[in-house]
């Protein structure tokens, strides 16, 4: 089960993030991509990133290596947009965000680039799975700045790493058991920009999956939604919604 939610927020006129999923009895696949590059046509970007990726995957029958298989559909993603963006002046210098959470059997693979963001919840515990390739993450990183300063940073919105920025992408993945989830949640940062991850587990456990997007836009909207705002929370094996001692 997968509730999914993206919304333009309260001050942009365009949406520049897309979200997308496809499943079978085989797999199941997540995407959420934020666009980037204002007026150079990021909600471009960010849905030929989704369709790509969809595309490709859809159609895997061979899990031998799951790891390849997802990075080659990202970077095929990257290629595409890239070569349409040189193909069209208008959009010149567009490119995206990209985290893709791929299921097949009891593994949940993860591939990432950018800055929005995979959380697990596994026995009440919340747990970021993905790791930001932006400015304000490498800056704690290298501890000039603590994970609070990051938050209020004025540069927190710049990416070191996106797709269609180049010719070619490094692409991050992750790999979790599925076993014991019991929820997963794909978002953009136009929701962790305003929404703690306290509170993105307390909602995701005392609401069902359509209501806990719904209710993380609202509260990204309250405290500004100056940005887009998109997440997807996919139901884990454990389906042990409201038990979250209050």
């Amino acid at each position: 089960m997968v509730g999914l939610l993206s919304d333009v927020g309260n001050t942009r006129m365009l949406n520049e993030d897309y979200i997308g999923y496809y499943e079978d009895e085989a797999k199941k696949l997540y995407i959420v991509a934020d666009g980037v590059g204002g007026h150079n046509a990021g909600e471009v970007a960010s849905k030929l990133a989704v369709d790509t990726a969809i595309s490709m995957l859809k159609s895997l029958e061979d899990f031998k290596d799951i790891n390849s298989s997802i990075k080659e559909a990202v970077m095929a993603s990257n290629k595409e947009i890239y070569n349409l963006s040189k193909e069209n002046g208008k959009l010149n210098g567009m490119g995206t965000t990209i985290t893709a959470c791929l299921i097949v059997k009891n593994e949940l693979y993860v591939a990432n680039v950018g800055d929005s963001s995979c959380y697990i919840i596994k026995d009440n515990v919340i747990n970021k799975v993905t790791k930001d390739h932006s400015l304000v993450q490498e800056l704690v990183d290298n501890g000039s700045i603590t994970e609070e300063e990051a938050k209020v940073h004025p540069n927190r919105n710049i990416i070191t790493r996106a797709l269609g920025t180049n010719p070619s992408v490094e692409v991050d993945i992750f790999k979790e058991n599925v076993e014991g989830i019991n929820k997963i949640i794909l978002c953009s940062d136009g929701l962790t920009n305003y929404v703690m991850t306290t509170e993105l587990l307390q909602i995701a456990l005392e609401s069902d999956i359509q209501q806990a997007c719904e209710r993380l836009v609202e509260l990204s909207k309250l405290r500004g939604g100056r940005d887009n705002i998109s997440v997807i929370v996919i139901e884990g094996e454990c389906k042990n919604d409201r038990n979250l001692a209050r």
